[in-house]
């Protein structure tokens, strides 16, 4: 079967997640320790027993995801004997997932990748004071739709598609009036629309001042080619070369993440499962949506690992 291995994104992070891993397996809490050490921060001791309000931040809950992404990897490499590289033919990651598919693969550090993404989490939580930007998830309209709805919206001001993550769940991103105004735009035409509960506009161009941030930070990371395909956030297809990774880790910051058409970009090439390596079922809930004949497995407990490692 030809699988990918697939990371998750913000949001799917709760007090608890790793802990079970670190208690079953030396190998996983070798990369908590590496983490906690690279940033000067007891993260491990926050991911296990909360409190939630500390771990929902930004620049925790980036590197915190990462961390258990990368246990599990190391697991499955360490005491299972299983190589990513001969499993699978692409990895992707959503937003911050990116880091963690990039360490998976080979192409970061994990102490790199976590000192990044603790610089990418503080420049994002940074670019927008607090309550001038929002969020807002958008059901039941297909993008083009959404598209129209963000655009009659903005009003001068910032409304645009952050998110195309499946069929009818689309995410809008800008200015806080202006992604209000898209909500009732949005119900007006038939759709549901939830305002979501985040600390800065994510994956809009009010988060510039970030991606700048990022580009500094970025310019002098160890970035190697990963042993598998990454296929970008941004343009939806695989990207192996240093340089063009560095460029759309750049650009991610303030761009769409473009989930849907990236899990059909590996289907068409010849993928049957993505397999999401971390917290949460987010991902895999969303392969169904996307398209039903793409099977997903989520794999973050020790019986996930034992389940995963018995199919291969």
């Amino acid at each position: 079967m030809e699988r990918a291995f697939v990371f998750p994104g913000q949001g799917s992070q709760a007090v608890g997640m790793g802990k079970a891993l670190a208690e079953a397996y030396p190998a996983a809490r070798e990369v908590f320790q590496e983490i906690d050490d690279a940033l000067s921060q007891r993260l491990s001791k926050l991911m296990f027993e909360g409190p939630a309000e500390e771990l929902t931040l930004t620049e925790n809950a980036q590197p915190a995801l990462m961390a258990v992404s990368m246990a599990l990897v190391r697991v499955l490499q360490a005491e299972a004997g299983v190589n990513l590289q001969r499993r699978g033919r692409f990895v992707a990651g959503h937003s911050l997932g990116e880091y963690s598919a990039l360490a998976a693969a080979g192409a970061l550090p994990v102490a790199e990748a976590a000192r990044l993404l603790k610089r990418r989490g503080q420049a994002m939580q940074g670019a927008v004071p607090v309550g001038v930007g929002a969020m807002a998830a958008i059901l039941g309209l297909e993008l083009d739709a959404v598209r129209a709805v963000a655009d009659e919206a903005a009003e001068g001001e910032v409304c645009g598609l952050a998110n195309d993550n499946a069929p009818g769940q689309i995410v809008l991103s800008g200015d806080k009036a202006a992604v209000e105004r898209a909500v009732a735009l949005a119900k007006g035409r038939g759709g549901k629309a939830i305002m979501l509960p985040v600390s800065a506009p994510f994956h809009c161009t009010l988060l510039q001042p970030a991606a700048d941030a990022m580009a500094a930070a970025l310019a002098g990371a160890s970035l190697a080619e990963p042993h598998l395909p990454l296929v970008s956030n941004v343009t939806a297809a695989a990207v192996t070369d240093p340089g063009d990774i560095r460029d759309l880790l750049v650009r991610q910051v303030t761009a769409m993440v473009r989930w849907r058409e990236s899990v059909l970009y590996m289907k068409a090439e010849g993928v049957e499962q993505l397999v999401e390596l971390g917290a949460g079922k987010v991902l895999t809930g969303m392969v169904r949506r996307i398209d039903p004949d793409l099977t997903g497995l989520s794999v973050q407990t020790p019986a996930d690992l034992d389940g995963f490692v018995k199919q291969l």
